[in-house]
C-alpha cells in the first residue's frame, strides 16, 4: 500500500511555475526522488488554470513521508514556498490493488 499526495501549488503571473522549474533547477526535486521510500515526484501544469502547478508525490509508506517532512529539506521548500508567495491544497489518497480495473487499462 502506497500513499499520494497531490499538492495544488497556486500564485500569480507564472509564479507557481516558476517554484516548480527552481525546484527543479536546483535539484531539490531530484533529492527528494532519491530519498529512501519515494516512489514518485513530478509537476504538471493543469490545461485550465495556468497559474496552478500540480505536485503528484508518492511515498511507500507513512514513515517514509514522516522522514521525508522532518528532512532539512523541508526548510528549503518552506522557503521557495514563501519566495514565490504560494497557497496550497492538497488531497491525499492510500491506494490499494485491485486486479479487476486492470481490464479497462490500455498498455
Amino acid at each position: 500500500m502506497s500513499i499520494t499526495v497531490n499538492l495544488y501549488y497556486t500564485g500569480k503571473n507564472g509564479s507557481a511555475l516558476d517554484f516548480a522549474r527552481e525546484m527543479e533547477e536546483t535539484g531539490v526535486a531530484k533529492r527528494i526522488r532519491e530519498e529512501e521510500g519515494n516512489l514518485r515526484y513530478e509537476y504538471f501544469v493543469p490545461l485550465d488554470d495556468s497559474e496552478t502547478v500540480l505536485l503528484i508525490d508518492s511515498w511507500e509508506n507513512q514513515e517514509a513521508i514522516d522522514k521525508h517532512h522532518a528532512s532539512p529539506m523541508m526548510k528549503e521548500i518552506a522557503q521557495l514556498r514563501e519566495k514565490y508567495d504560494l497557497h496550497m491544497r492538497f488531497e491525499r489518497y492510500i491506494s490499494e490493488e485491485y486486479e479487476a480495473d486492470e481490464k479497462f487499462i490500455r498498455k
